[in-house]
């Protein structure tokens, strides 16, 4: 009995300590930067750290569309955004990275109605759920963390191209973790079911996002967008809904009483799309608004080109769409 009091406490107090320096070291977003005239995407921008960037970003005066696989969560964060900023310039689309199909949808309809893609949050992430495959092919939260910002970032690439100007450049980011750094990127078992805990399988898709990062910061060189991971620290949301329900409950309820809250998460993000600085570099890691630190293996370029030429695979990207894509850069 004693034991497990001990253990009770043991934890406590780390999680107390995590909270109290996690709180600590947050930065906050002090850009007054204003947005009229410009377009933002973020996904997963309904609820949790998305809804409070989304909010932020409407309150500054841009074209906010939200992106995610639910109607009536996205129906009513539309509504609240723009209760809360006045803007009535925000839009839901329905964007469900667990399909391939769905991506592409989207993606061809951003393509058809908007004219500029200024800032392209890639947001949405699942937690750490059980690792089924995907009607793709893929261990679910590898898709939706990683493979459908890959794809969704490469079809919207001619629109950020043609957005960003010398001075101005079109901004990507990817939410990145700490967790990257229990990721492997062993690019033949990425999708291996019953193969990775559920923790590897969540910090593989993390690290993937780094290396995608950096290769195309590589393969964007002299253009006018850039692409930088974010990491928002140990936020209070609800990501691991998607997890086993005895273990998302302890998560979720960890996060909630001792992690940062979503606003707290959105303010290293939001540094990135707004401020000038961190508009002059590519392919960096920010944690609480400023450039961080990343393991090596998540440096490696040969690892992050055959990720890049794997991913591309997967995803079913043609030789025209990639073409499309860095064309005239």
């Amino acid at each position: 009995m004693y034991g497990l009091l001990l253990i009770i406490a043991i934890i406590v107090i780390i999680a107390l300590s995590i909270s109290l320096y996690q709180k600590s070291t947050n930065a906050i977003c002090l850009s007054r930067k204003r947005l009229e005239g410009k377009t933002v995407i973020v996904t997963g921008g309904t609820a949790g750290m998305g809804l409070h960037m989304a909010t932020d970003l409407a309150h500054r005066g841009a074209r906010v569309i939200v992106a995610c696989p639910f109607d009536d969560e996205g129906t009513n964060a539309r509504k609240q955004i723009i209760e809360e900023t006045g803007n009535n310039d925000v839009v839901f689309y329905n964007l469900d990275l667990g399909s391939l199909d769905s991506v592409r949808k989207f993606a061809g309809k951003i393509i058809k109605t908007e004219d500029r893609l200024d800032i392209l949050i890639n947001n949405a992430g699942v937690g750490t759920p059980d690792d089924y495959l995907t009607p793709d092919g893929m261990i679910f939260a590898m898709q939706v963390n990683y493979y459908g910002a890959f794809l969704l970032t490469l079809l919207l690439l001619p629109l950020l191209k043609k957005t960003g100007k010398p001075g101005e450049p079109a901004r990507i980011l990817t939410t990145a973790s700490v967790l990257h750094m229990y990721g492997q990127a062993d690019i033949n078992n990425l999708n291996r079911t019953k193969y990775w805990n559920v923790v590897k399988i969540y910090g593989n898709s993390k690290i993937c996002l780094v290396l995608f990062a950096n290769e195309l910061t590589r393969r964007l060189k002299g253009s006018n967008v850039v692409i930088n991971n974010i990491d928002p620290g140990a936020v209070g949301t609800k990501i691991f809904d998607s997890t086993n329900r005895i273990l998302g409950f302890i998560l979720t309820t960890a996060c909630i009483l001792f992690f940062k809250t979503g606003w707290q998460g959105a303010q290293t993000a939001l540094h990135v799309a707004l401020d000038k600085k961190a508009g002059e570099v590519s392919g960096k890691y920010f944690k609480n608004c400023e450039i961080s630190w990343t393991v090596s293996r998540a440096q490696c370029e040969k690892t992050a080109s055959a990720l890049w030429e794997d991913s591309v695979r997967l995803v079913k990207l043609s030789e025209e769409e990639l073409d499309q894509c860095f064309k005239s850069l």
